[in-house]
């Protein structure tokens, strides 16, 4: 098992109960939206394997939170100038 920081949660309902207090308001920005589903897809992940009764419905909620983030930086890219827009898109493909 690997371990955590004392302070971490360390079952899925934990890491539910943090992921609900640090939510961000319903009016928050874009960015703001998507550092919170990106925290969430890690700490998803982080509990799969630390809570083994819980480790698939974990990866659930990772791939979740993951098409969160991924129709949040679609919508993030939209709003770019046209140039942003192609240089963003080429790195969330993996380009440089």
């Amino acid at each position: 098992m690997k371990t955590v920081a004392p302070d971490q949660p360390r079952t899925l309902m934990q890491a539910h109960e943090e992921l609900v207090r640090v939510r961000p308001d319903r009016g928050a920005s874009l960015a703001v939206w998507l550092e919170y589903y990106q925290r969430s897809v890690a700490l998803y992940e982080q509990i799969s394997k630390i809570d083994p009764r819980h480790d698939g419905e974990a990866l659930y909620w990772a791939e979740r939170e993951r098409r969160r983030v991924d129709r949040i930086a679609t919508r993030v890219i939209e709003h770019l100038p046209r140039q942003g827009r192609q240089m963003a898109r080429s790195r969330q493909h993996g380009g440089a």
